[in-house]
């Protein structure tokens, strides 16, 4: 939102009083004084007028979690447990999930509460590669590594995958990196090859790895340097 729009819905202000007192000085944005109009204010910024708050900053969250088998990467669920069952923070409600797993998956998932972070992690323009461990029933044939690379048309949808990278570790076992998030993506790739996964754990989303210290169903807050690796 913009700064001007905020102050002017503040006591039902005029678009022309906003101005008049963001230029003047009298409004901080995060206890800094802003006198662009034009600037872009979200809900976790705390926003003031003449040391009177318009805005309280909101608590951004931005979590790491080892997803188990078994839990459903949803905000509620009927029948199952939730990934956001395994959150214990207060603010756990305002949680929204970046790339989910299927319920029989397992590894690394993301959780936050700004919108804008995560569409810019899932946009499958961004590229961000998502590295996934996976076993399958039967032995991969050759030609898949050349098949996952040139893509492959999902129907109903009608569209063609990104190039993703297979890299074979033994017969049945591999690592696949997507840099997008199809439904289903590696189970239905590996079913055009023959094969049926049996075992699926992301390993990692962009620079960020899961830590060999976070144990099934853990969390924690990301640090500011996992940040900037995701």
């Amino acid at each position: 939102m913009k700064l001007d729009r905020l102050i002017a819905k503040h006591g039902f202000l005029g678009r022309a009083e906003a101005h008049r007192r963001i230029t003047a000085g009298r409004v901080r944005v995060d206890g800094r004084v802003v006198m662009d109009n034009q600037h872009e204010v979200d809900r976790f910024m705390q926003v003031e007028m003449d040391e009177e708050i318009v805005q309280q900053a909101r608590r951004a969250l931005y979590l790491m979690l080892h997803k188990p088998a078994g839990v459903v990467s949803a905000t509620r669920d009927a029948e199952h447990v939730t990934v956001i069952d395994l959150i214990h923070d207060p603010d756990r409600g305002s949680l929204h999930i970046a790339g989910r797993l299927d319920r029989a998956s397992t590894g690394l998932l993301l959780l936050t509460n700004d919108g804008r972070w995560s569409k810019r992690l899932m946009d499958a323009g961004s590229k961000v590669p998502k590295t996934y461990l996976v076993e399958v029933d039967a032995d991969i044939p050759p030609d898949a590594v050349e098949r996952f690379a040139a893509g492959m048309e999902f129907q109903p949808e009608g569209i063609i995958t990104l190039p993703a990278e297979l890299i074979l570790l033994s017969p049945r076992q591999a690592r696949v990196v997507l840099h997008e998030g199809r439904h289903h993506q590696i189970k239905r790739m590996f079913g055009r090859v023959g094969c049926l996964v049996t075992s699926l754990h992301r390993e990692s989303i962009g620079g960020l790895s899961l830590p060999d210290d976070l144990a099934p169903g853990m969390w924690r807050a990301l640090t500011t340097a996992e940040m900037a690796q995701v």
